[in-house]
């Protein structure tokens, strides 16, 4: 059955996307709390740490979940995606930065606001990209 131009299996893997980002998510933000409360590091630097180790178990678990369908291997397929994670790291910094220093929000608070966006950019990125199984299944 369609929505539009989505479809069901799509509707399924965009949400089994989301939730193993939710979990991962909440990864990052434990290590990016952790980093700067406990180790002292300036949460500009801790941003792009935890988003890093964050994306990358979340490429592990979706290539395992999501993207079941893929023909890359797994090497070469985590090539791309660490591409794309750092645009996508580049972007949280700066979206972080831009909301404390100049929003004057708590810098979990921009990290949080940002995650939807860059979330979505590295879905499709990958969807279309990477593992290129839109419209596979």
């Amino acid at each position: 059955m369609f929505y539009g131009k989505i479809t069901q299996k799509g509707l399924r893997r965009f949400l089994r996307y989301g939730c193993v980002g939710v979990g991962t998510f909440a990864l990052d933000l434990g290590l990016l709390y952790s980093l700067t409360t406990f180790a002292h590091v300036a949460y500009y630097v801790a941003t792009p740490i935890s988003f890093l180790i964050g994306v990358s178990i979340n490429y592990t678990i979706s290539r395992e979940v999501v993207f079941t369908r893929t023909m890359r291997s797994w090497h070469r397929g985590y090539a791309h995606f660490f591409i794309i994670a750092l645009v996508g790291m580049a972007l949280t910094t700066t979206g972080v930065v831009l909301l404390v220093q100049y929003v004057g929000l708590p810098y979990l608070v921009a990290r949080v606001l940002v995650a939807g966006g860059v979330g979505i950019f590295n879905y499709l990125l990958n969807l279309h990209w990477n593992f290129k199984v839109a419209g596979l299944h």
